[in-house]
C-alpha cells in the first residue's frame, strides 16, 4: 500500500514515528512523508521514504496561508493517491483531513495536544473547534494521547464514535534503556524542552538559583532550543554557575545518562510528554506537574514527585524533598519509572494499534 504521514516538521516524524516508518518500509509499503524541509528529511529518505517538502507556518493564524496549505496538501495527496494518511499536530490534522475528505482517502488523525490557543479559550478556540468539526466529519479514526483531550472533543461532539486512546507516542524501550544510576556527591537535575514560558522554564530557573545557593553539590542542566526572550537570562545564569546550558540536542539519552532527575514543570497543553517517557525509560526519577500529558506518567512518591503548576516555591520544596532521599531511594524511584513505561508505554503498543487500523 501507499501510506502517507503528514506532520508539522521532519523532527515530529523522525523522532516520534521512526519505528512506525521503519515497520511500514519493512512490510514493503510505499511510505511518503509530507512536512516542511529539515535536517532529518534526508534521514527519512535514507530509511526508504519519499519526502514531499511543503511550506507550513506551524503557529501562524493567517487564513490565506492556511487556505494555501489546504490546497498544497490536496495537490500533493492527489498526486500520490495514498491508500491511508496519518496526520499529526493541529494544522496537518485539520487541513490534511480536509484534503483527504475531498479526495476520499481514509485519514487517521492523531491529537498530540490541544495547543495553547485551543486550551485558553476565546475566538481562536471557537474557530479551531469549527475547523475540527468540518475536518473530522469523514476521518476513519481519531487517536488521543490523554483522557482530558479526548473529553474536550467528546464534549463538543467532534468524534462521532471514532475516538481511540493511545499511550502517547510511546517510547522505544531499546533505544532508551536503564542506565546505571550516577554515583558520587553531586546531584544533577535536567530541564529538557524548548525554552518556552508555558514549559515552566521560569520556575526551573528560579528554583535552580535558590537550590544552588543552599546546596552547592547540585547541578542544573538545561537542554533545548532557546527562545530569544530567554537568551540573555540563560547567559547570565550560566556565567554565574547556576545552570549548565547545552543547547538543543538530538541525543537525549546521552544527557539522561549523567543526571539524577528530570524536572518538567510544564503547564503547556501536552498530548503526552515524551521527555517524561524517555526519562523513565532510562530509569530516571521525574518531577512534573499534575496536568494532562504528565500525570499519566508520574506516580507521586513512587517514580517521582508532583508539583503545582506555575509554583516556584512548591518546585523548590519538591527538589529539596528529592535531595533528602538516600541514593538508594532515588535509584529505586528511577527503576519504578522504568517498570511503569514497560507496562504501559511501550512504543510497540502504538505501532500495533496503527497497523491494526490499516489492516482492518
Amino acid at each position: 500500500m501507499k501510506i502517507a504521514l503528514i506532520g508539522n516538521s521532519d523532527l515530529c516524524i523522525y523522532n516520534y514515528r521512526f519505528e512506525l516508518v521503519q515497520r511500514l518500509v519493512q512490510e514493503k509499503h510505499r511510505v511518503f512523508v509530507i512536512a516542511p524541509p529539515g535536517e532529518h528529511a534526508q534521514d527519512l529518505r535514507d530509511m526508504g521514504c519519499e519526502y514531499c517538502e511543503v511550506d507550513m507556518s506551524c503557529h501562524g493564524t493567517n487564513p490565506l496561508e492556511d487556505l494555501k496549505l489546504k490546497r498544497t496538501f490536496r495537490d500533493v495527496l492527489d498526486k500520490i493517491r495514498p491508500d491511508y494518511v496519518f496526520t499529526y499536530t493541529i494544522k496537518p490534522n485539520i487541513y490534511g483531513a480536509m484534503a483527504c475528505r475531498k479526495l476520499r482517502i481514509p485519514c487517521i488523525a492523531n491529537i498530540t495536544g490541544l495547543g495553547t490557543a485551543v486550551e485558553n479559550g476565546g475566538i481562536l478556540q471557537t474557530i479551531t473547534v469549527m475547523l475540527y468539526r468540518r475536518a473530522f466529519r469523514n476521518v476513519q479514526t481519531i487517536f488521543f494521547q490523554n483522557k482530558e483531550n479526548l473529553q474536550f472533543f467528546l464534549d463538543r461532539n467532534l468524534c462521532n464514535g471514532k475516538e481511540k486512546l493511545l499511550p502517547g507516542s510511546g517510547v522505544n524501550l531499546k533505544r532508551f534503556h536503564p542506565y546505571p544510576y550516577p554515583e558520587g556527591e553531586t546531584v544533577s537535575f535536567v530541564f529538557i524542552s524548548r525554552l518556552l514560558k508555558e514549559k515552566g522554564v521560569d520556575q526551573y530557573l528560579e528554583a535552580a538559583e535558590a537550590i544552588r545557593q543552599k546546596y552547592p553539590n547540585t547541578r542544573f542542566h538545561v537542554c533545548g532550543a532557546c527562545e530569544e526572550m530567554y537568551e540573555q537570562r540563560i547567559r547570565d545564569l550560566q556565567e554565574r554557575g547556576i545552570i549548565l546550558y547545552h543547547g538543543q540536542t538530538g541525543a537525549v539519552e546521552e544527557v539522561l545518562k549523567d543526571v539524577n532527575c528530570t524536572v518538567h514543570p510544564t503547564y503547556y497543553p501536552e498530548g503526552l510528554s515524551n521527555v517524561l517517557l524517555e526519562s523513565c525509560a532510562c530509569a530516571r526519577p521525574i518531577i512534573t506537574t499534575d496536568r494532562a500529558g504528565c500525570k499519566e506518567v508520574v506516580e507521586d512518591g513512587i517514580n517521582g514527585f508532583v508539583v503545582k503548576q506555575k509554583d516556584t516555591q512548591d518546585l523548590i520544596e519538591k527538589i529539596e524533598k528529592f535531595l533528602s532521599l538516600s541514593h538508594e531511594e532515588q535509584k529505586q524511584m528511577g527503576l519504578a519509572g522504568r517498570q511503569k513505561v514497560e507496562r504501559e508505554f511501550d512504543r510497540e503498543i502504538v505501532i500495533s494499534a496503527y497497523l491494526k487500523e490499516i489492516r482492518s
